[in-house]
């Protein structure tokens, strides 16, 4: 799995995209929000894990999901 995070412009704000192995796209939600239902993506669990390095994302750079 590998995650990217998106910059927003304007009134658009940033987003976090999960994308699978094959690059195709399986989850797109808001940085700033909570993190939920993570367990539909197998990632339960892992809330506190996800959300630091979601932190540390630059923007624009896809990186292995590695938790």
């Amino acid at each position: 799995m590998y995650i990217i995070k998106v910059k927003g412009k304007a009134k658009i704000p940033d987003y976090i995209q999960l994308r699978d192995n094959d690059f195709v796209l399986i989850a797109y939600f808001r940085a700033d929000r909570p993190l939920k239902d993570l367990h539909r993506y197998g990632l339960e669990g892992k809330e506190t894990e996800l959300a630091a390095l979601i932190e540390q994302l630059e923007f624009g750079k896809l990186q292995p999901l590695n938790l």
